[in-house]
């Protein structure tokens, strides 16, 4: 492994695993002959991405781009993002990733707050660009991938002068606004190679060995992917299989034919591939583990003893994503435990006035390096938003958002996004817990639940249902409030049930439960609503 060190920028890391790993595959892409690239699959040595790498290097700086730049890439999933990324990296300049999602709204959002000195975009993205650069103030040149060859503008703004540093911006990445606007994380190239080798020394039953194959089906503009595993294959010599995106039915063919070793995940992924029917290739697969954060614990157990091999839950988050894991026997699995602090992630778990609450009582998780440099490898800030990285960083202690418990032992449990938390007659109900529950009824597909309001009891549980099978009517409602009801504190049950045609995602699939409903929207008078209240009494 190459072991970063203060010094260490991203290519100066490329370069020395270029000269290590030679002609080890370095990146890949399943085949599928129904994608508009690589149809046949792709892969990549070191050596040969070196050269590439080099050559689009030459080509950003013969047109002016350097140091401090930022370059906005909408490539989808290819691999060649990365290559470029790493382009851009070694001259200093910096990544601005863009959801291919994103409607025009979004697009000029993003374009406005990074202020990208150009974009480059697949050519079948310009019209969805062109209707971000519409929307937005910010202006800057434009270049479709197909086209890059052909020449490049040049940026408005010279090169920032000075050698690239571990502390300069590799990536402004976007966090999924899950509860508002995205903000954009700043990552120094010092974070990133951090975060790589952070896990490559994982160990336990997330060991990485020589010759392992990441599939990776999450997208490129989010850190999982760009980043925690990206630096590991990088830094250990070993591949990242790039797929364009998640799909339950390609998933073992694709994990089995490029050889996968290890697997990444969400807690989606999981119902989904749980739900196909029995194939050989689900046991023709190489796989040894899974990483990923949100597997239901009533299906944990489950997935491992079918498909064989154990899901590594993990927390991390784009701001700190040196990940605490639960990847040592005796793991505790379906009980949501995501690992213990160590040293250089130390924690503390405390109320809303910073106090550190007694174990088994819930509070939030809070994160440092150490007493001495509690920001060391962490995000360098919010983008142009001081104000908001120092309210995170109150105390000297980042606050994560996330409610969770610790046991007497250290483990720590994930309870639920702090906002997430609905404040029923005293009680405290966390969100995950019933959503949980409710995903792991056959009837339903995906489910979200939030706070409605309450005139009695402060607030309710608001259940959003989206039915994979069944009518929605009312006699669906009771059914599934009295699967609630039976297994659950009665106080947790849905008061509320609104079956929807789908539930808002971003990329990695996170439900948006802010656009659920329009603003000012009183969830309790749409039409379609059932009043579950009178159903909610103590056994």
């Amino acid at each position: 492994m190459i072991e970063p060190d203060d010094e260490l920028t991203i290519g100066a890391a490329f370069e020395r695993a270029a000269a290590r790993y030679g002609r080890r595959p370095f990146l890949a892409a399943p085949a599928n002959s129904r994608r508009d690239y690589h149809p046949g699959g792709y892969e990549i040595s070191f050596s040969a991405a070196a050269a590439e790498v080099a050559r689009l290097v030459e080509a950003y700086h013969q047109a002016r781009y350097g140091h401090g730049h930022r370059v906005a890439l909408l490539l989808d999933n290819r691999p060649e993002h990365y290559l470029h990324k790493l382009a851009l990296n070694t001259l200093g300049a910096c990544c601005v990733p863009i959801n291919p999602d994103y409607r025009a709204a979004e697009i000029a959002y993003l374009l406005d707050h990074s202020r990208p000195d150009l974009v480059v975009a697949l050519a079948g993205r310009r019209e969805q660009v062109m209707q971000g650069f519409a929307a937005a103030s910010h202006e800057a040149p434009f270049v479709a991938f197909e086209s890059f060859d052909d020449g490049l503008p040049p940026p408005a703004n010279g090169a920032r002068g000075g050698p690239v540093r571990p502390d300069t911006p590799a990536s402004i990445l976007y966090t999924s606004g899950t509860t508002g606007r995205p903000k954009g994380c700043v990552l120094s190239h010092g974070y990133e190679l951090a975060s790589g080798a952070w896990y490559a020394r994982l160990g336990g039953r997330a060991a990485v060995r020589d010759g392992d194959r990441l599939y990776n089906p999450l997208p490129v503009y989010h850190c999982n992917a760009a980043v925690f595993s990206l630096f590991c294959m990088l830094l250990t010599g070993n591949c990242q299989i790039q797929a364009d995106r998640f799909q339950p039915q390609r998933w073992w063919p694709e994990v089995s034919d490029t050889g996968a070793t290890i697997v990444h995940y969400l807690g989606v992924i999981v119902p989904l591939l749980l739900g196909l029917p029995p194939s050989d290739d689900e046991r023709r697969h190489r796989v040894r583990f899974g990483i990923g954060a949100g597997v239901e614990p009533q299906l944990h157990a489950r997935f491992e003893a079918r498909f064989g091999f154990p899901l590594i839950e993990v927390w991390g988050m784009t701001e700190m994503v040196r990940v605490i894991a639960d990847n040592v026997e005796p793991r505790q699995v379906g009980t949501r435990a995501f690992g213990r602090a160590v040293p250089t992630v130390e924690v503390r778990v405390v109320d809303d006035a910073d106090r550190e609450v007694p174990d088994g009582e819930p509070g939030e998780l809070t994160i440092r390096h150490s007493a001495a440099t509690p920001r060391k490898h962490f995000f360098s800030g919010y983008l142009d938003d001081d104000a908001a990285t120092e309210h995170a960083w109150r105390g000297g202690w980042f606050h994560t958002g996330d409610t969770v418990r610790r046991d007497p032992d250290g483990m720590l449990h994930f309870v639920d996004r702090k906002k997430n938390i609905i404040r029923r007659s005293g009680e405290n109900i966390a969100a995950a817990e019933v959503e949980a529950l409710l995903q792991a009824h056959e009837l339903v597909r995906q489910v979200a639940v939030i706070a409605a309001p309450d005139e009695l009891r402060e607030e309710e549980v608001f259940a959003c249902v989206v039915l994979a099978s069944g009518t929605p009517d009312r006699a669906t409602a009771e059914a599934l409030f009295r699967y609630c009801h039976e297994r659950l504190a009665y106080y947790k049950a849905p008061g509320w049930i609104l079956f929807m045609d789908s539930l808002p995602t971003t990329g990695t699939q996170k439900i948006q439960k802010h656009r659920l409903f329009e603003p000012g929207t009183d969830p309790r008078k749409l039409a379609g609503v059932f009043d579950l209240r009178a159903l909610k009494r103590r056994a």
